[in-house]
């Protein structure tokens, strides 16, 4: 590539290439048209050369850093007290070196965030999750009695950690914990805490979760107020007991647990119950029920005792003797009763035997009359029932007489 077309900025080709200070210089041209910005974030880096401040810039919430530059001539205008962890605001410019090939922010301007605009931002986000309904107490979920496995959510080898251990393991000594490390502070909180509140819902060995932190200045505990790390808690099925141990201006995931605890000790006694304790009022339990079954004993034994000395069960015989006399006596009434009806039966059988005997053929044989009866068993009413000749059968009162017919006789004649 000739000097000219170098010179002139040419696109360049693989046949013709930039060199390497022309490419710098285009760069460092557009990086210098970028002008100046506002920026927020926590120092990560601060380290003092020659009078001149070399540092990083990381966001609060995202994977992100950039390194910035204070030069001495500008220090007298930033606060002295500035140092690492600090969270600040810083106008900047990005200014790229050309010998180093490296980009870094060049900061005119930088002062420490306002408490009075953290405060104002914790706000809005309070009453935008209160319109949600986060905070309600009806959502709130009930702890369990004695839970089975406890999610720890809290610093590595910190106190807050030993004094849930321990005060637990006092309470029970067979309670089981998972715990899980994770950012307390600084930049890394959201992050880390939302990571393990997912993985600790996730587990169903898990009955509850304590998220665990031994106070610390407003600023440090503004992890726990990250609007990432509200909505992980809201979202989870497992209760949560919030133990950040911080009385004033508390983090908001006080308000979303389902349980604010003082201190991570206070998290451990309010989520493990006392053995003693328990044991206790196992024992109080069993000797008020064993007073009541006595005392519900001892008078059911009074009521039967009661029952038992009244006249009608001293004397059992006065049942048998009454009621052999209601026997007796309804014995004589059936008999009388029997009486009368037979004596009724034998007069309605006399009488009914007289007007039988009264209308009977064998009282009109008695009285002198006779039946004369054909050859075919017939009745003879008339003498042309009998023609001449026919065998005739006579039944008197007592006896049975035959006879044959020689006819009817003249008119008038009698035989």
């Amino acid at each position: 590539m000739t000097d000219t077309a170098a010179a002139q900025g040419s696109a360049p080709t693989f046949e013709n290439p930039w060199p390497v200070a022309l490419f710098s210089s285009k760069i460092k041209g557009y990086i210098d048209r970028l002008g100046t910005a506002w920026v927020e974030g926590e120092i990560t880096q601060w380290g003092v050369s020659g009078g001149n401040v070399y540092g990083k810039l990381k966001d609060t919430s995202e994977d992100a850093t950039i390194g910035f530059t204070i030069w001495s001539s500008v220090r007298g205008k930033i606060p002295a007290d500035l140092k690492q962890g600090d969270r600040v605001i810083a106008l900047v410019k990005p200014n790229y070196w050309l010998k180093g090939g490296t980009l870094s922010m060049q900061v005119f301007e930088m002062r420490h965030v306002g408490l009075g605009d953290l405060l104002e931002r914790l706000e809005r986000l309070r009453r935008q999750l209160a319109s949600e309904g986060l905070f309600d107490a009806s959502r709130k979920k009930r702890l369990p009695f004695l839970p089975g496995c406890i999610g720890l959510i809290t610093g590595k080898d910190s106190d807050a950690e030993k004094d849930v251990l321990r005060n637990a393991q006092l309470r029970w000594p067979s309670v089981a914990f998972k715990v899980v490390h994770a950012a307390v502070q600084g930049d890394r909180v959201p992050r880390e805490v939302t990571a393990a509140l997912l993985e600790l819902d996730a587990d169903t060995d898990v009955d509850v979760i304590i998220v665990a932190r031994g106070g610390g200045d407003f600023q440090n505990l503004l992890g726990f107020s990250d609007e990432g790390v509200l909505r992980a808690a809201a979202a989870c099925s497992t209760p949560i007991v919030s133990a950040i141990g911080h009385e004033a201006d508390r983090p908001l995931l006080d308000e979303i647990a389902d349980l604010r605890a003082s201190t991570p000790t206070d998290a451990a006694k309010r989520v493990v119950p006392d053995v003693s304790e328990e044991l206790n009022k196992v024992e109080q339990a069993r000797a008020r029920l064993s007073l009541r079954v006595t005392a519900f004993v001892r008078s059911e034994i009074d009521r039967i005792e009661q029952v038992r000395s009244r006249p009608v069960l001293t004397n059992t015989s006065w049942i048998i003797d009454s009621r052999s006399e209601d026997l007796t006596r309804y014995v004589a009434r059936g008999v009388e009763l029997l009486n009368r009806t037979l004596e009724r039966a034998s007069t309605t059988t006399s009488e009914l035997s007289s007007r039988l005997r009264t209308l009977s053929p064998q009282s009109t044989l008695d009285r002198g009359y006779a039946i004369v009866q054909s050859e075919n068993g017939g009745v003879v009413r008339r003498a042309t029932d009998a023609p001449r000749g026919s065998s005739l059968t006579i039944t008197l009162s007592a006896d049975v007489l035959t006879a044959r017919s020689e006819g009817p006789s003249a008119p008038g004649t009698r035989r």
